[in-house]
């Protein structure tokens, strides 16, 4: 558990008050707006990672999955 004002030493979930440790990233970006270098990345717990992956896949976004770490160049 973590202290009021601490820093967590691992990748935390983008999703909404989740603390729980990153162990995925959803890549997406919005092709409106975007070019397919620029990736925007939510980190995901394993709880949300297919939350998250729904949500931008649902709007018809670019996306995709990738373990914490790896890079992605293109969407």
């Amino acid at each position: 558990m973590l202290g009021f004002g601490s820093t967590p030493t691992y990748p935390q979930c983008s999703k909404t008050a989740c603390r729980e440790e990153a162990k995925w990233v959803v890549n997406w970006r919005n092709p409106k707006i975007h070019d397919a270098d620029r990736i925007k990345q939510w980190a995901a717990c394993d709880d949300h990672r297919d939350e998250l992956y729904d949500f931008v896949a649902a709007r018809d976004f670019p996306v995709s999955i990738t373990p914490f770490g790896i890079e992605v160049s293109e969407i």
